[in-house]
């Protein structure tokens, strides 16, 4: 379909184009910016006076719950969500029931995101075997089927040598692993230690969960040259143990989520089960360093994290409820606000959710690689279309995704959101329209 953007601000963190203009788009690929070509005769035309037109999203953290937790989430309800925050690209962790560990099921959950034309679905596979920490996997089976890289979830791996045999196959063939940082034995607690947990009565998750693991995990890679990318780092001491380790050069990336770089634990408030999250919010020192870690590009890029929990999982008392929050539709908005907040330039913040995750996905995009998460004559037409003048305040009854529970939720916070997606296109099929559009 021949598709005219116009009267845009055209921006492109990747390249540095920040203009007003159209963008012309043709065969699912970009066909010109700035000026449309004298005979070009346009399909459907978008009015994008006064609204910026930008890649579409990349997200690297964000859970589909299909197959097996469908109550939770179902394939086409998340991807609408992701088209609704301006998402066109996700990666989605292995632990679904079953587990992602078999080519099978990888090519099964890629074909039905093909089909439905929302988002493109980049899975992780498991590590090991159900997740189990104990056998890999057939690395070079899931990469044929779809993988773009290697994951144990949320489940650490307890045998240190697994993880050096783990790390030491990914660096012979080119995989990155993608690991969360957390030691299985002291991060079993419900909040963060500290003052807000000890006054609450709930058990605490130290620092020390994650730099015992970050330690362990970047010495394997120093020893095997493995790529790694690190999972949702929570911490001050976290973050300075990152800076350090891609000082010396080592081969890692790291994400933050949308909740650590904007709640810390006093936002738990009287057990709001809505911050029951993992990692668990920390204190305000961790949040600031977090905040400046990602806007000096020690930490590569923002996530969503998004994890759909179901009314009967979440609406428990604080220590019973499930973690999680939905946070696709709310990316880009958070996005924009921390961005604010730390006075940056709007391509500098839009890069650390388009161009940036990107390059930490680097080659396993295939084909994509030479375009994804920008904007280029010739490239992939995925575009974000947004208003960032309009305000709007998240409910539960407004979200497209299956899971309403977001510590963001104007109920609770009063708080109402910068920017608003107009339009979302995937390959040059308009993927999402908001009502007002």
């Amino acid at each position: 379909m021949k598709i005219l953007i116009k009267n845009g601000r055209l921006i492109d963190p990747a390249s540095g184009r920040d203009e007003l203009g159209d963008l012309v788009i043709a065969a699912g690929r970009i066909l010109a910016l700035g000026s449309v070509p004298p005979d070009f005769q346009p399909a459907r035309t978008i009015d994008a006076s006064g609204c910026i037109v930008a890649p579409g999203l990349v997200d690297l953290a964000a859970r589909l719950r299909e197959p097996g937790h469908e109550h939770e989430g179902m394939l086409e309800s998340e991807l609408n969500a992701a088209a609704a925050g301006g998402v066109t690209s996700l990666v989605c962790p292995p632990d679904t029931d079953p587990t992602l560990d078999e080519p099978g099921l990888v090519e099964m959950l890629k074909f039905r995101a093909r089909k439905l034309s929302l988002c493109r679905l980049f899975p992780l596979g498991a590590l090991t075997r159900g997740l189990a920490g104990e056998v890999l996997t057939e690395m070079a089976e899931l990469t044929e089927a779809g993988c773009i890289g290697f994951s144990q979830a949320e489940v650490p791996v307890a045998d240190t040598l697994v993880l050096l045999r783990a790390l030491q196959y990914a660096a012979t063939f080119g995989y990155t692993v993608w690991l969360r940082p957390q030691d299985g034995w002291l991060g079993k607690g419900i909040a963060a230690s500290g003052a807000v947990a000890t006054r609450l009565g709930l058990s605490g998750v130290p620092v020390a969960a994650e730099t015992v693991a970050l330690l362990t995990i970047i010495e394997l890679v120093r020893t095997t040259g493995a790529r790694v990318h690190l999972c949702r780092l929570s911490s001050a001491a976290g973050v300075a143990l990152l800076r350090a380790a891609k000082a010396e050069g080592l081969p890692i990336t790291a994400d933050v989520s949308i909740n650590s770089l904007h709640l810390t634990d006093v936002d738990i408030g009287y057990f709001n089960p809505a911050m029951r999250l993992t990692p668990p919010l920390r204190q305000g020192a961790d949040r600031a360093a977090l905040r400046a870690a990602l806007a000096d590009g020690t930490i590569d890029a923002l996530v969503s994290d998004h994890t759909p929990v179901d009314a009967d999982a979440k609406n428990l008392p604080f220590g019973e409820a499930e973690p999680g929050a939905t946070g696709l539709e709310l990316l880009l908005s958070l996005a924009l606000k921390w961005g604010s907040d730390s006075g940056l330039a709007l391509p500098a913040t839009l890069a650390r959710v388009t161009s940036d995750p990107v390059r930490v996905l680097g080659d396993a995009l295939g084909s994509l690689s030479s375009s994804a998460g920008q904007l280029v004559a010739g490239g992939v037409a995925d575009v974000c279309v947004f208003d960032p003048a309009q305000t709007w305040a998240v409910t539960s009854q407004g979200l497209l995704s299956q899971g309403k529970h977001t510590p963001f939720a104007f109920e609770s916070t009063g708080m109402a959101l910068p920017g608003r997606v107009r339009a979302t296109l995937v390959a040059g099929t308009l993927a999402y329209e908001s009502p007002a559009g």
